[in-house]
């Protein structure tokens, strides 16, 4: 099975990374709101790295401590979403392009 791996630096990596392995499982940002009881514009704010309550300084505490974190999710079903609704998840946003990817 094909995996698509992100190295997450920066909430905005976060959040298109979220909204990758949402869309890759077909899920709406109401259907994840209303799974964790919050406003579905809550969800795209964290979605597009706005929403950043102490993501910031975990991410700096990962830096400094030489952690990566990393986010995995099946590439063969964000290829299927993107093929039907002509989206591209290679090129959502300038932060997807600062991420390292590599493919299994």
């Amino acid at each position: 099975m094909s995996k698509r791996v992100v190295t997450l630096r920066t909430p905005g990596d976060i959040g298109l990374a979220l909204q990758q392995a949402r869309l890759s499982q077909g899920l709406t940002q109401h259907d994840i709101a209303g799974q964790l009881g919050i406003p579905q514009s809550t969800v795209s704010e964290m979605e597009s790295g706005k929403s950043t309550i102490y993501l910031r300084h975990l991410l700096e505490m990962a830096r400094l401590s030489k952690l990566e974190i990393s986010a995995e999710w099946d590439a063969r079903a964000a290829a299927a979403l993107d093929d039907s609704t002509g989206n591209s998840t290679d090129n959502s946003t300038d932060n997807a392009k600062q991420a390292h990817e590599t493919r299994d």
